[in-house]
């Protein structure tokens, strides 16, 4: 009886399994090259490019960095199996998981690592050795303007929301920038003008994202952004060198007949913390709301963090309310507790529940709304909420985030030079 040409397949294919098989438990498993390496996402129809260098030949040494213009962001590598990796986006509660392919490349995907999430997950690629983004090089299109600049951008939505600024530097066809909204930025991002048409993305460690747009001949600009798995929107915008935000310290405030706040929250002890507590009367309190899923809180910790270890003996002390993308304490107790052993957090940090505006606003009732996380709140020695700050602008804003130092560091001079009052003294020096 003759052996089918199927069958023949059949048992080659079963050899090359099993000599795979032998070759992975006696040989190197496979790991990633070292070097860059270029990704790209799949979200629906569309792709999102993201780059990252990868060093170190074992899981003991190896980093993955993600590129996005002059930001660099590093995550530990873990081996999973014969011939996987396991990124943890370190505070953000997601991972990146892939397979070393036989050709050396990865696949994968972009998972939630939220207990009881389903559907949050973008599936990747990556090549290595490829350090472009979106056009291969020698496939470069001739710019047919140069976009450079201060833009006001207005996003098409059900709901009125403010328009957005985007701050670009183009250098021939390399793009680069940040777009600015009342509740923070997209951190820097990174593309390329090809005739008139522009692209550029981001992808920091939360769901990447993505700009596509195209230049009108009357110099305005009209596109979408992509926010990875979660949402698009169609802008226009005109270049406005005079563009502002709103002021972030006029959009959040307290309602008519307050002048404190107050709330009891638990630590991640699970002890109860109150403003009214001892160790904050007489004291100056920064509260920052915030969320581990958040970037723009994450970049408003790294600058608070030590800020506050530098200033504390002054009469200072802080806050981090965390709001949580479960409404659990024991899992804010990890998420949490990973921000705090990430940034070396030495002021309280609390569990505020889950990360939703309107419970914000509800166990913050003294607060006209809740827009954004972070919103930073700023207390006097007397317990008086002095300053309110909307938002985070972060390094990559430039004046803008210069302009917010400035100010915070004037408004904590101020407020720490203020009295101690009366009372306050009086209950310390009788032991109260």
């Amino acid at each position: 009886m003759k052996t089918s040409i199927y069958s023949k397949i059949a048992c080659l294919a079963t050899s090359v399994a099993l000599l795979s098989g032998t070759t992975f438990a006696n040989g190197p498993k496979p790991f990633p090259k070292e070097g860059i390496w270029r990704g790209v996402f799949r979200v629906s129809e569309s792709q999102v490019p993201f780059n990252f260098e990868f060093k170190g030949k074992d899981p003991k040494n190896a980093v993955l960095t993600l590129l996005n213009g002059s930001r660099r962001d590093d995550f530990h590598v873990e081996r999973r199996g014969e011939d996987s990796i396991y990124v943890k986006m370190n505070t953000y509660d997601a991972a990146l998981v892939a397979k070393v392919e036989a050709d050396g490349s990865l696949s994968g995907e972009y998972r939630s690592l939220v207990p009881g999430f389903r559907g949050n997950s973008l599936p990747f690629v990556a090549e290595h050795g490829k350090a472009y983004r979106f056009v291969e090089p020698g496939k470069d299109v001739t710019p047919k303007y140069d976009i450079s600049g201060k833009w006001e951008i207005k996003t098409y939505t059900k709901e009125a929301v403010p328009a957005s600024i985007a701050l670009l530097k183009q250098n021939g066809n390399k793009l680069t920038g940040v777009i600015m909204t009342v509740v923070g930025d997209t951190r820097e991002l990174e593309g390329t003008v090809q005739g008139d048409e522009f692209e550029l993305s981001g992808f920091t460690g939360p769901s990447p994202f993505i700009v596509r747009g195209k230049i009108n001949d009357d110099n305005s600009i009209t596109g979408e952004q992509g926010f990875g798995i979660y949402k698009n929107l169609k802008f226009d915008g005109q270049r406005n060198d005079k563009a502002e935000l709103p002021d972030p310290y006029k959009l959040t405030f307290l309602k008519e007949g307050y002048k404190k706040l107050d709330f009891t929250f638990p630590d991640l002890t699970g002890k109860p913390v109150s403003l009214s507590d001892d160790k904050y009367k007489g004291k100056v309190v920064i509260i920052e709301t915030i969320g581990t899923w958040c970037p723009n809180c994450t970049d408003q910790t790294v600058f608070l963090s030590p800020w506050f270890k530098k200033n504390q003996k002054r009469g200072v002390e802080a806050i981090a309310i965390g709001f949580e993308q479960k409404d659990d304490l024991e899992y804010a107790k990890y998420t949490l507790g990973k921000l705090r052993d990430k940034y070396g957090i030495t002021y309280d940090i609390l569990f505020g529940g889950i990360a939703d505006k309107k419970v914000v606003a509800e166990k913050l009732p003294a607060l006209n709304k809740f827009i954004a996380f972070p919103t930073t709140i700023i207390i006097d020695r007397k317990g008086e909420v002095r300053e309110i700050y909307t938002g985070y602008t972060g390094t990559v804003t430039g004046k803008y985030f210069n302009e917010y130092e400035a100010k915070f560091n004037k408004v904590l001079d101020e407020l720490i030079a203020e009295p101690v009052p009366e009372r306050t003294v009086a209950q310390t020096e009788n032991g109260k």
